[in-house]
């Protein structure tokens, strides 16, 4: 089989390399996946420079999230020869991927795999701050990097529990587009001074904001909290990590915490994890929340595909396929 290994960390386009491979065999309570299709995700990127919460074993493949089908069964036959499945494992850039059976998705009827592979992650992360955010009805929340793919599925859930919505940009020409997905108020950082305008809208400030960004664009958008608001950091976009303002801290009572989804499906009951699932799911399969897709690539033309992924302005996500 073919996979897209590094023996290395550090930059994507230097250290990957294609080579072909014996396909795995599973274990007893594992099933085997053809991969059909899987996105490429800024924490891909991280994980193959070595910044990413977890450390590579090295050699290792990359990726996390992908979909496919079951091309060998667990002993138990949980999940059947030809069953369509979404899943994350660590190295998802492979041809086959063996996966325990309980971490296997169906994937529902009607979805795409080039939907699929994206349907857990970035979907399940807005899922998740939303319901863990304290946001109701009215409240304003602040979105660092809105045109990201994370950035467009948040901004939808959140329109449809009647939240007020305001992301930044470093493009014009993304407002429009942000706007018609449902975003209240669009502020290009490259441009206009985020704070003024923040205030100038809400009167107070916001009252919780989802940074991915990190750096002085989360301190920038630390500034637009009102009392007792909170902050959630979930990536660092910028490498580089947020200058805390200890008054603002202190005499607001603001609050800084960090989400990661693996610890939040984590701390869910099975019963809270359904739930989760089947609303993500159902928003998907009936487009009230839309995933986009840039361009797809088969997996042998990867350094293509980065390329792709390394664009300004693109608008979807790249996808690499066989």
């Amino acid at each position: 089989m073919k996979q897209v290994i590094f023996n290395q960390t550090g930059m994507p386009n230097e250290v990957l390399i294609l080579e072909e491979a014996p396909i795995p065999q599973p274990k007893p309570h594992e099933v085997r996946i053809k991969v059909t299709a899987r996105n490429i995700n800024p924490s891909d990127i991280m994980f193959v420079r070595g910044m990413y919460g977890i450390t590579p074993k090295l050699p290792s493949s990359a990726g996390f999230e992908a979909a496919g089908v079951v091309d060998l069964a667990d002993e138990k036959n949980t999940i059947p020869v030809g069953t369509r499945v979404i899943f994350t494992s660590i190295g998802t850039w492979k041809e086959y991927v063996c996966v325990p059976a309980h971490l296997v998705i169906p994937t529902p009827e009607g979805m795409s795999d080039e939907v699929a592979c994206q349907a857990f992650i970035n979907p399940l992360t807005a899922y998740g701050m939303l319901e863990t955010s304290g946001l109701i009805r009215g409240d304003w929340v602040l979105i660092t990097a809105g045109a990201s793919a994370y950035g467009k599925l948040v901004i939808q859930m959140a329109k449809q529990k009647g939240i007020n919505i305001a992301c930044t940009v470093r493009r014009d020409e993304q407002k429009a587009y942000l706007t018609s997905l449902g975003a209240d108020l669009v502020v290009n950082t490259e441009k206009e001074k985020l704070q003024k305008i923040i205030m100038e809208k809400t009167g107070e400030g916001v009252n919780v904001v989802f940074d991915a960004v990190g750096g002085t664009l989360g301190a920038r958008a630390l500034s637009c909290l009102k009392n007792n608001g909170k902050m959630m950091v979930f990536g660092l976009l910028s490498l580089e990590n947020i200058p805390l303002n200890s008054g603002l801290l202190i005499f607001k009572n603001i609050k800084v915490e960090g989400f990661w989804l693996t610890s939040y499906l984590e701390s869910l009951k099975q019963e809270e994890r359904e739930t989760a699932f089947r609303t993500v799911f159902t928003h998907l399969i009936s487009q009230k929340v839309k995933v986009d897709i840039q361009s797809t690539f088969p997996l042998e033309k990867f350094k293509e595909a980065l390329e792709e992924y390394e664009k300004g302005g693109r608008n979807g996500k790249v996808i690499l396929v066989s």
